[in-house]
């Protein structure tokens, strides 16, 4: 696959693609769920993979009512999440090698993130990645989050790239959205949620990982 124009720049997820956080949320939530006997099937999980809090948390008010205890359920839920992140959460697979090749073809790079700078930095900051980024667009900066084009155009503003010069890479649906209508050459690597026909038609391609996005990169020269 030959990329449409040549990448210029690279905007990154977090979760999910970075850093196997999304398995690890969804294991802290059954957890709380099992602590009040009540069910969180993982088809809800899925639908609120790359969203930011606010929206997730309407889509836990529908599953379990407009009387729940959201703020409870949240203290629980981050209790469990960062005990996981004190015994350290794994990178997913190809991460060094993709921004060691972006290092070499000196090639700017951002994440776009549903999630705080705080998580960015207790996430990425004990794999000394956090640095190896020129810019964090997290949801402190953001007034509209994904599927809203604006996290990935705002990347773009912040490295001085064209958003369509950007390569985009995301492992959830709401993020192919954000990144597509933002104009990018949006991969898919898919993580808990499988491509659909939608994604296939907003991505140039579904990679198995970010082994094969950094072979793509290298081809271009």
């Amino acid at each position: 696959m030959a990329f449409p124009r040549a990448v210029k720049a690279v905007v990154f997820d977090m979760d999910g693609l970075l850093i196997d956080t999304e398995t690890v949320i969804y294991r802290a939530m059954q957890r709380t769920a099992d602590s009040i006997a009540r069910e969180l099937p993982l088809t809800t999980f899925q639908r609120m993979v790359g969203l930011q809090h606010a929206a997730s948390d309407l889509i836990l008010l529908e599953h379990f009512g407009e009387d729940f205890d959201l703020a409870g359920w949240s203290a629980e839920v981050s209790r469990h999440f960062r005990a996981e992140l004190a015994a350290g959460i794994a990178l997913k697979e190809g991460v060094l090698e993709i921004l060691d090749l972006l290092d070499q073809a000196g090639l700017p790079r951002a994440i776009a993130t549903s999630s705080s700078l705080q998580s960015v930095q207790l996430s990425l900051g004990p794999h000394s990645l956090v640095d190896r980024f020129h810019a964090l667009i997290t949801r402190d900066v953001q007034t509209r989050g994904k599927p809203h084009p604006e996290p990935f155009l705002k990347a773009a503003d912040a490295l001085g790239v064209d958003p369509a010069d950007c390569l985009a890479l995301e492992d959830s649906h709401n993020g192919v959205r954000s990144a597509s209508s933002a104009g990018m050459m949006t991969i898919m690597v898919p993580d808990m949620l499988d491509p659909t026909e939608e994604m296939e038609t907003l991505c140039l391609r579904i990679a198995r990982d970010l082994h094969e996005v950094r072979d793509l990169l290298a081809a271009q020269g």
